[in-house]
């Protein structure tokens, strides 16, 4: 009898996470028959999959996913049609379950509860939440704001959430690091420290032997400005005036300046489901000139994706929206107003530097909540004229970045998750 999994993930960065492991099962020799239900958006990352189709109803909410951000994205999506939503949605878990499936949930207790709510059985892969937010492997973390509702607790996850977690229809679970699963273990709780889904699927086209050769010769500078407009469109332009002070910081200081490259380069990585124009135009409004027949020699891109190069004066700007993986891996240094992307940059290893915005994603209280589950690997400014200091205060203190390399690493974990859980899976 072939196996029936319905994944349930609630938000793009878990969907993203749901299909990679959907992926790895479809490649088993007798694949599990696979359906898939988006709790927010449109679920457009499960259309990458073949034979993987979306059950019940979707919809795209205001909030994007961020209701916890602000109170008034709540009332938004609930004015948009939240409730009856949920219940349609809960309606087709349900079938699911009557019909012999069983539920992967992904994400959050929102999954997590309709999974158990069904009465079928189930698995639990915990993106949303890490111990890190609370402490470190050395102390204990500052509770204040949000996290001061944890000042009795040893666990992220509240004693309603382990119930749920450790119920006799829970087959496993799976959280985002170590330090999370081995406090749940402590709890009884059926946790397998397995990796993060987020760090896989991320090599590069170029070689890694080409890639250590070109960080000799010039600063890459990779930026992250997020992938939900018209959010992303605001982060542009407020990461690009942390580029414009760094190119005068690197060309015109006297007193202390960036140490020479032969190339200064910034890597624009866009969001595949985005067209450039818009953040070409907040180039050119800025001084920018493209320069379409411009080959860098010093630069082995893997051109012929749709690139485009812009020039001002000894800085150059790459902006792609098809070589995500590229942009990651050439990077020494990261500025990011964004989630998924910031954390996978940092699990490889590197800094980022991160200012607040508007939102409705990528707030001040995502900012610091961000900062507490990567520690000293996000850096964060309020004003993007910081970012020159900050820069060349990490570029002179190579033991710094050697600290940021493991502490990195260590907190997103090796990459493989995806293909380890799924083999695990019934």
């Amino acid at each position: 009898m072939t196996v029936k999994i319905l994944s349930v993930s609630n938000g793009h960065g878990e969907d993203a996470i749901a299909v990679r492991i959907l992926r790895e099962l479809q490649k088993q020799p007798h694949p599990p028959e696979l359906a898939a239900l988006p709790l927010v958006g449109l679920g457009q990352s499960y259309t990458q999959l073949d034979n993987v189709p979306i059950m019940g109803s979707v919809k795209s909410l205001p909030s994007g996913g961020f209701i916890y951000m602000d109170k008034h994205q709540l009332w938004r999506d609930l004015q948009a049609g939240l409730f009856p939503l949920i219940i349609q949605q809960y309606q087709t878990i349900r079938q699911w379950v009557k019909q012999g499936g069983i539920i992967l949930a992904v994400g959050d207790i929102v999954p997590l509860f309709l999974a158990w709510l069904s009465g079928g059985n189930y698995a639990f892969i915990g993106t949303a939440k890490s111990d890190y937010y609370l402490r470190d492997e050395q102390e204990k973390l500052p509770l204040i704001g949000m996290w001061k509702w944890y000042k009795y607790c040893d666990s992220i996850y509240f004693p309603w959430e382990r119930w749920l977690m450790n119920h006799s229809r829970c087959l496993g679970v799976f959280p985002r690091d170590t330090i999370t699963t081995k406090t749940l273990q402590k709890y009884g709780i059926p946790a397998i420290d397995l990796g993060n889904p987020m760090m896989d699927n991320l090599e590069p086209n170029i070689d890694n032997s080409n890639i250590d050769q070109l960080q000799q010769r010039s600063l890459f500078i990779t930026i992250l400005p997020g992938s939900r407009s018209p959010e992303v469109n605001r982060n542009w332009d407020i990461i690009l005036q942390g580029v414009d002070a760094i190119i005068k910081s690197s060309i015109r200081s006297t007193e202390n300046p960036i140490p020479s490259y032969q190339e200064l380069v910034f890597l624009g990585a866009i969001a595949s489901s985005l067209d450039l124009q818009p953040f070409c135009q907040s180039l050119t409004d800025l001084g920018w000139q493209e320069t379409p027949d411009l080959r860098l020699p010093n630069i082995n891109f893997p051109w012929g994706h749709g690139e485009l190069i812009f020039s001002q004066e000894k800085a150059r700007l790459i902006l792609t929206n098809q070589a995500f993986n590229d942009c990651l891996a050439l990077g020494d240094i990261a500025i990011a107003m964004a989630g998924t992307a910031t954390e996978q940059f940092v699990g490889l290893g590197k800094p980022a530097i991160a200012i607040p915005g508007e939102g409705p994603q990528f707030t001040p209280t995502f900012a610091n909540n961000q900062q507490r589950l990567l520690g000293q690997s996000l850096i964060i400014v309020e004003n993007p004229t910081e970012i020159p200091e900050i820069l060349r205060s990490l570029l002179l203190n190579s033991e710094q970045l050697k600290l940021i390399a493991e502490n990195g690493k260590r907190r997103l974990g090796q990459p493989g998750a995806s293909r380890r859980i799924a083999q695990y899976l019934p």
